[in-house]
């Protein structure tokens, strides 16, 4: 990681750019492929997965035999790191749980709102080099404690027709319902359109590689939600001389091995600091099994040497980072002004794998600067708010000329005259 030293905002501006992956416009792709879906459905995927996958499906669903089967096959051990992480993932996310909200607007005017849970999403789980079992904890067992009836979940299959058998027990214990052996852009058509094998969903969730991001952009279009605008990984670390430099270099490769459109950023306030980091980075980046992947996206990371706080919390807040750890004495300051992170991590034990995995909340995040404006997912997003009201006699000649008014300014008479029926 190259070390960079200054004060000017342009140049830290350039630093702080994203990498840029070159890709193909994949509109039309996905278009041609949501069209032969739409209108052919099963048949549709038992094409794709041959061509995209190199998969020949014997069913597109996973029957509840082999899912048990798979499901099995994970190790007791394993079983219970996912059952830990389940149970606190649960704990948190229960706690989110808001109850009906009622107040007395006026006399006679009481309005109140109670939250209903999207009934069928679709959770989106990649398979490829790192199968996200842990994903399926983070979507499915939400959705289980807002109450959604239908979670089916949609994962690539290897070229053997079978997932991962992580995936089926995460999925299994979760409360997935319906498992569909098929990835890629032909997933996100299914969900969104429905086939014989594959139920419609109203929104989708997960994370995806550049096809997938593309079809769940094109499925908005097409009546079906989706979670949040996602990206590669990205991670800022905001450290000062309280750090352990092991401990920022085992974080800053952690998301670094994501993917070689992954980042990570490093600001600390000396360069002894950025020194000793650096050299911990290089040290620990020939031991990792996918050094290929993390050394690539290193090539467009940074570590930034600003001495100023109030210019770190800036940093933080334009960046807007997907995930944030702070190792500072700063840290209550620099906690309280940060407004713009998707999750923040407190202190030299709290590893961003902590998030990832078994802490509790939850890592779907807003990436690439979304953070200014989306949450993570977290309980809302599985859940919508409607509003009711009900105004009596006297409610209505409480706030009724005053509706009157604003009706007749706007000319909308009938509006007006609804009005004015009841209180004559």
């Amino acid at each position: 990681m190259k070390i960079i030293q200054t004060t000017d905002k342009e140049i830290i501006s350039q630093t702080l750019e994203r990498p840029v992956i070159e890709a193909a416009d994949l509109s039309q792709l996905v278009k041609e492929v949501f069209d032969n879906i739409k209108q052919n459905g099963d048949e549709a995927l038992l094409e794709y997965s041959q061509k995209f996958d190199k998969v020949n499906l014997d069913s597109i669903e996973l029957s509840q035999s082999k899912w048990e089967a798979l499901a099995n096959q994970v190790s007791d051990e394993l079983k219970n790191a996912i059952l830990l992480a389940k149970k606190n993932i649960e704990k948190f996310h229960k706690a989110q749980v808001s109850g009906k909200i009622e107040v007395q607007t006026a006399p006679g005017v009481q309005c109140w709102q109670e939250a209903k849970p999207i009934e069928k999403i679709g959770i989106y789980i990649p398979g490829g080099t790192a199968p996200l079992f842990s994903t399926v904890l983070m979507l499915a067992v939400p959705a289980k404690i807002a109450g959604c009836k239908e979670v089916i979940l949609c994962t690539p299959p290897n070229q053997k027709g079978e997932i991962h058998p992580a995936i089926a027990f995460a999925a299994q214990i979760a409360g997935v319902t319906k498992i569909i052996n098929v990835g890629g852009i032909q997933a996100i058509g299914a969900l969104t359109y429905g086939t014989v094998s594959v139920p419609k969903v109203y929104k989708i969730f997960g994370p995806g590689n550049q096809y997938v991001t593309a079809a769940k952009q094109y499925a908005q279009t097409q009546n079906c939600a989706i979670d949040m605008p996602a990206g590669p990984s990205e991670l800022m670390v905001v450290a000062d001389e309280t750090c352990v430099p092991e401990f920022v270099a085992a974080d800053l490769l952690s998301q670094a091995e994501h993917g070689i459109d992954s980042q990570v950023i490093c600001v600390v306030n000396n360069e002894e600091v950025a020194l000793n980091i650096q050299k911990e980075v290089e040290k620990q980046l020939e031991m990792l099994p996918r050094k290929a992947i993390a050394s690539k996206a290193l090539e467009s990371s940074k570590i930034l040497v600003i001495p100023s706080l109030q210019q770190t919390i800036d940093i933080i807040n334009e960046y807007a980072p997907e995930h944030l750890i702070i190792c500072h004495k700063e840290e209550l300051e620099i906690t309280d002004n940060v407004n713009n992170a998707g999750s923040v991590f407190l202190g030299n034990y709290t590893p961003e794998s902590a998030g990832d995995y078994a802490s509790g909340t939850n890592h779907t995040l807003p990436t690439n600067g979304y953070a200014k404006q989306y949450s993570g997912v977290n309980m809302d997003a599985f859940v919508k708010k409607i509003t009711y009201q009900r105004v009596t006699k006297e409610g209505i000649q409480n706030i009724g000329k005053a509706i009157e008014l604003m009706a007749e300014a706007e000319e909308l008479m009938a509006h007006k005259n609804a009005v004015t029926l009841r209180l004559k």
